[in-house]
């Protein structure tokens, strides 16, 4: 909310395009964040006229909503970290602050959301939505009707993690289709792993509404109007 004291911290960081909210929170925990110069706490607001950082830097609330969509090489991480020499907003360049909407692990390819809209972040990853990511998975061995079942009926992890039921389909006779609604860490590699398949590469391409489609790798495009109507409306906002 925001009154005349001023908006909350996390909230002023997500529409600057730090990071999203809950991320934000992070970051204010780290003590990365200060306020005209004092280290800020949880739940801070930022008054009218002040002065946000964040590592030193001068932060400000953009007016301006950025969606792309982009094509994340292999070798490429999903972090604003400067010292990581792979990290994916060096890689893209983009002349304004923006973030990946979750993750796509280093040895995975294909479609990422980029954003400076916190809340646009929040909504595709809150995961009680259950909003859909596809994937075209290759193995190093044969998919069996057997392995496609046990796969989407739901896997238990040797960590004590279980997946949710999950759509499917083989699309060759070493490759297969997945569409989760749940974003655990690894997630696809480690039913793989499960079931004693390797997986030789995995590509993400679709995140809800929005799809790779014919986009060459290293490439972003910002999302069509169309796109952006559709994919606010499944996340409840306007």
């Amino acid at each position: 909310m925001e009154d005349n004291g001023g908006v909350r911290l996390n909230k002023f960081l997500a529409e600057a395009g730090v990071a999203s909210r809950r991320a934000s929170d992070r970051i204010v925990e780290e003590g990365r964040v200060t306020i005209d110069g004092r280290k800020a706490v949880l739940g801070d607001k930022v008054p009218p006229g002040s002065t946000v950082c964040v590592d030193g830097n001068e932060v400000h609330r953009e007016e301006e909503t950025i969606v792309l969509a982009f094509y994340k090489p292999v070798g490429i991480t999903c972090t604003s970290d400067p010292t990581d020499r792979d990290n994916v907003i060096d890689y893209i360049g983009y002349p304004k602050r923006i973030f990946s909407v979750g993750r796509l692990d280093k040895d995975s390819e294909g479609l990422l959301l980029m954003t400076n809209d916190g809340d646009l972040a929040d909504g595709v990853m809150r995961s009680r939505h259950e909003h859909e990511k596809e994937y075209i998975v290759a193995v190093d061995k044969p998919v069996t009707a057997q392995f496609l079942d046990g796969m989407r009926n739901g896997v238990l992890l040797p960590d004590g993690d279980t997946t949710k039921k999950c759509d499917v389909e083989i699309v060759g006779p070493k490759e297969f289709r997945i569409i989760l609604r749940q974003g655990l860490n690894r997630q696809i590699r480690r039913m793989c792993d499960t079931f004693g398949y390797g997986v030789v590469s995995l590509k993400r391409v679709r995140v809800m509404n929005i799809r790779l489609g014919d986009m060459k790798e290293g490439r972003c495009r910002n999302i069509t109007k169309a796109e952006r109507s559709e994919l606010y409306a499944m996340i409840g906002k306007k």
